[in-house]
């Protein structure tokens, strides 16, 4: 009968190992249930001296010693602890022998870890029980806390958070907020972690990867401070929290604009990456549910880290390591959300937050004058006046309309082409944009551009270029054309798809598409295709007319927020006929659906 001493605390259990006897209890067959439950508590304690080992507080320690607690009563029911003949152990039993070892060297190991916690953990106590034992003489007994309880016990997280280089952590909180706490500290391992991983490698990789990173690393660092705000102050009013994420905002959008301005860059796959997911950062502003934010935020930039993993990962693995360190960071954040604000930020403070002082400006203009108004002509006993002046206007019978003017065809939208130009397509307003930097922003006259960047074909800020043309292209090649005016585009030969964003009065010409040919954001432009298209698809668009070959009559037409839209229909004399594409659906509602049909205008 082989027998191992284990101790813990002062406490001695004889366990046996050798689990085949005559007694149905000491059978392990039949004590499936308990050996389960025993590897659980296992599992959970590993992961709680794991988490205890890098920040400990009191009211962890005392959850890991019940469980180890609890691991060696599960251990007394697993086995008889009363001296038994046994027969001999069987070939097939070796296997379950072999599992009794490896938990029992697991707990040993736990148990070691354990104690060199507990000790540490009483060093600290015993010298921050000299002040606690001054705070409470000057303070009336049914005031002072009872000795042994935790809220006396000190934590060691200075331990380990004077080896880093990161600021001093904020002084301690109340013991009924210290998950509240944590939460600084959980953020602080993200930085740590796969944003640090990200940081360097975009120093590694260099150039407008690294500049951009710098934004990058200031925004985790303003959320930073925000997060540990919000541990130590009570919810502030809309416009306090608004002024306190300014400084994130500010970087979201130098990390946005820096992609805009380098769209020429060898990187700018990496800079999409970054640009299109840095909105998850807004998630401190999402209620009740945060974490899908991040998610979808994440999803969004992967987009384009799949690009960078494509067409790095045959020419250099450093590429690839950055884009899997950006998404492990969002990831985390995820996670993170999850565990501490699962809801919402957590404002779990009692103090009140100040804002940051706004930034110096002009004098502000005296108000206008209040309007004055002639008190002389207004009377009382003039009401009956006024209705007998309406009633005699009312019985002039047809000479009523005598002072109408008449409308000319040159009033007419219908007639007058020039009347037509509608109101200025719908730009969603995004996170941390300032609406002062709009005017300036539209001042700025760009370059025009017209290049290709392997596969796609770049066509921007084009003025009163009525000879653009791109031929030589291939059936896998996309054309884009960005904020381009008064330009006519000729496109020779099959392509797979054509996208003209933002741009206004201008003309497309090709032959055939594969994919489909997109408007987004467009004013007053027009296409005609001499082959096939299978899709048109046209998004805030007002004004676009589509001429047609008699090859392209099968065509999908998609559009959504857009007006204005005439497809033309080719006629065997040459010439088109226009029908225009709704713009007005009137829904009704059947049963637990809605019915939406096209109202047709009778003007």
């Amino acid at each position: 009968m082989g027998q191992t001493l284990d101790s813990c605390c002062g406490r001695t259990l004889i366990i046996n190992e050798t689990k085949n006897c005559n007694n149905p209890d000491c059978d392990p067959d039949l004590k499936s249930s308990v050996a389960e439950n025993l590897e659980n508590l296992v599992n959970r304690l590993e992961k709680l001296v794991e988490r205890l080992e890098r920040s400990i507080c009191a009211r962890e320690l005392e959850i890991a010693n019940r469980t180890f607690d609890s691991v060696l009563e599960k251990k007394r029911e697993s086995f008889d602890l009363e001296s038994t003949e046994l027969p001999p152990v069987p070939v097939e039993n070796f296997s379950i022998t072999e599992q009794t070892q490896s938990l029992n060297q697991r707990i040993e190991r736990i148990e070691e870890s354990l104690t060199k916690i507990n000790e540490r953990h009483s060093l600290s106590s015993q010298s921050a029980s000299l002040s606690l034992t001054n705070n409470q003489s000057n303070q009336p007994a049914n005031q002072q806390k009872e000795e042994g309880s935790l809220e006396n016990i000190p934590t060691v997280l200075e331990e380990y958070q004077s080896d880093s280089s990161l600021p001093p952590p904020p002084p301690p909180l109340p013991s009924v907020q210290e998950l509240e706490s944590m939460s600084v500290v959980g953020y602080q391992d993200i930085v740590n972690g796969p944003l640090s991983q990200y940081l360097a490698l975009s120093y590694k990789i260099g150039g407008d990867v690294a500049k951009q990173a710098e934004f990058v690393k200031l925004a985790f660092e303003a959320q930073l401070q925000y997060v540990n705000l919000a541990t130590q102050c009570s919810q502030p009013g809309q416009d306090k929290q608004m002024a306190l994420l300014k400084p994130t905002s500010d970087q979201i959008t130098a990390i946005q604009d820096f992609r805009e301005k380098n769209r020429a860059s060898p990187f700018f796959n990496h800079l999409s990456a970054i640009s299109e997911s840095i909105p998850a950062l807004g998630w401190v502003c999402v209620s009740p549910t945060p974490g899908p934010h991040v998610k979808e935020m994440n999803d969004a930039g992967q987009f384009y880290t799949n690009r960078v993993l494509k067409e790095w990962k045959e020419k250099d693995v450093t590429h690839v390591e950055w884009a899997r360190a950006w998404v492990q960071t969002l990831t985390e954040l995820q996670q993170y959300i999850k565990q501490f604000h699962t809801t919402g930020l957590v404002w779990s403070g009692k103090g009140t937050a100040v804002a940051p002082p706004p930034p110096p400006m002009g004098a502000c203009p005296p108000p206008p004058p209040p309007p004055t108004f002639d008190l002389s002509s207004m009377s009382l006993d003039g009401s009956k006046d006024e209705r007998s002046a309406l009633f005699a206007e009312i019985n002039q019978g047809e000479a009523i309309t005598k002072n109408l003017k008449k409308v000319t065809a040159d009033m007419q939208t219908h007639k007058n082409p020039t009347l037509r130009t509608g109101p200025a397509p719908f730009k969603p307003t995004q996170f941390g944009s300032v609406s002062a930097a709009g005017p300036a922003a539209a001042s700025m006259v760009k370059d025009p551009i017209f290049t290709r960047d392997g596969k796609k074909w770049l066509i921007e800020y084009q003025k009163n270029n009525p000879n653009l043309l791109v031929e030589n292209a291939e059936m896998n090649n996309v054309v884009y054309v960005f904020k381009s005016e008064g330009s006519t585009l000729t496109v020779k030969g099959k392509v797979n798809n054509i996208v003209m964003d933002s741009c206004k009065k201008c003309s497309l010409l090709f032959d055939s598409v594969v994919a489909s040919v997109e408007f987004v954001n467009c004013q007053s432009v027009q296409m005609q295709v001499l082959g096939h298209v299978p899709t048109i698809s046209i998004d805030k668009t007002d004004g676009c007319q589509m001429y047609l070959s008699k090859h392209s009559l099968g065509v999908e037409v998609v559009s959504s927020k857009s007006s204005e839209m005439n497809i033309m229909l080719p006629e065997d004399s040459g010439d088109y006929t226009e029908l225009p594409l709704p713009e007005q659906f009137k829904t009704t509602i059947s049963g637990k659906t809605l019915k939406t049909v096209c109202v047709d205008s009778l003007g």
